[in-house]
């Protein structure tokens, strides 16, 4: 057990981070100063499915980035970041966002595609004119756009953790659309076709579970209701 805030340290992981080691936020008892090197060796002991990745992660320091020599020490705040980017190029391994713009297929291809691409899927969810045998003439999206852009790149970064030779990307239209318009478009590239199709499935699966977007149905008469509310 911790027995105080100067022999401990505190902390936090983000993201995959923190889907590997099943927490957010923990305390570790710290007598003495250590390399930030060495707190690391200490989480991958601790927490088995950080340890296959834990070179992968990177330290924050008290809100500053830091080498894995420089010194931690107790009672500091420490961050603990995976990786947000790869490949070559320097094209990131994931590009997500809100946006209140028409979609563009042709862009999310080009997010994801590289030489050691041997796949691309797409996924393109279109606004239909009926649903539950009622007739549809337009679907208004909003979204919390914070927290929903902090939960579509979570929602890829962990798909990415699993498979680094992924590359995703993902985006939510919110706004008055019609009929045929494009509500979100998914993308994934990996160098085998399986990879890319699974980590295009599983992308827009989470994303319609856990994004808070919410969709408006609006009927030929103007009635409306939003989708989920009731049942």
């Amino acid at each position: 057990m911790i027995a105080s805030d100067t022999g401990a340290v505190t902390v936090s992981y983000f993201a995959a981070a923190r889907e590997l080691c099943g927490t957010g936020q923990e305390r570790l008892e710290l007598a003495e100063p250590i390399t930030g090197a060495e707190l690391l060796d200490r989480l991958a002991a601790r927490h088995a499915r950080l340890a296959p990745l834990v070179h992968r992660m990177r330290l924050a320091i008290n809100g500053e980035i830091a080498d894995n020599s420089a010194a931690v020490r107790p009672g500091d705040e420490i961050a603990v970041l995976p990786p947000v980017a790869g490949g070559s190029a320097g094209k990131p391994a994931i590009t997500s966002a809100i946006s209140d713009q028409p979609l563009s297929v042709d862009q999310a291809i080009a997010a994801v595609a590289h030489e050691a691409a041997g796949g691309i899927a797409v996924f393109i969810g279109t606004v239909r004119d009926h649903a539950d045998g009622k007739a549809v003439t337009r679907l208004d999206y909003e979204a919390h756009t914070a927290l929903a852009e902090k939960e579509l790149r979570r929602v890829l970064e962990e798909i990415w953790a699993k498979d680094e030779s992924v590359r995703l990307c993902a985006i939510h239209r919110v706004g008055e659309l019609r009929v045929t318009d494009l509500a979100v478009v998914v993308a994934a590239s990996a160098p085998h076709r399986a990879e890319a199709f699974a980590a295009c499935r599983e992308a827009i699966e989470e994303i319609k579970k856990r994004v808070p977007v919410w969709k408006k149905e609006w009927g030929p008469e103007g009635n409306a209701s939003w989708v989920n509310l009731e049942g």
